[in-house]
């Protein structure tokens, strides 16, 4: 199925491989998306619309196992704060449901902040903005493409440390 993320790779001939799963709507977490594609939880990207303030938005996309730490987020950002956005606003920003979310093809364009992390993967997996169906693509392809939407994108250390390294 061609979803407007799909559309916007191909206006950019980025090469992209389509992968569809069967949605539970009781479980939306990457952790299963990626069991179902067949691909480590780490490469399988979430993307978050995250909030600095009224009218102040910017896109993490992280891997899928990981928390996002908000902290090291508004730093990456140069904001003072940064929170997710509450789930009866994303779809009127984005044009996408919860587990469906990408950057691509988004009603509006965001600052894209992808982990640090999605530069050790040939290929990753993003949704393709809608549920049951993810974008494999290379990193560098997807970075090049978010930087395709005239907004700033950066990669920077946005997780927090895995609770096993506390221990």
């Amino acid at each position: 199925m061609k979803t407007n993320g799909a559309r916007f790779l191909e206006s950019l001939n980025i090469p992209f491989e389509l992968r569809e799963y069967e949605v539970d709507p009781e479980d939306l977490s990457a952790i299963t998306v990626a069991r179902k594609i067949g691909m480590p939880p780490e490469q399988v990207f979430k993307t978050l619309l995250t909030t600095g303030g009224p009218g102040v938005h910017v896109f993490a996309v992280i891997p899928g196992d990981a928390e996002l730490d908000f902290k090291k987020l508004a730093r990456a950002a140069g904001l003072r704060k940064a929170e997710m956005v509450s789930l009866k606003d994303v779809q009127p920003l984005t044009g996408y449901i919860r587990g469906g979310v990408t950057v691509f093809g988004a009603k509006k364009s965001f600052p894209v902040f992808v982990d640090e992390t999605v530069i050790l993967f040939d290929k990753i997996s993003v949704s393709a903005g809608t549920r049951g169906t993810q974008l494999i693509l290379s990193p560098d392809d997807y970075l090049r493409a978010a930087r395709a939407l005239d907004v700033p994108v950066e990669t920077a250390d946005l997780t927090k440390p895995a609770p096993e390294e506390h221990a």
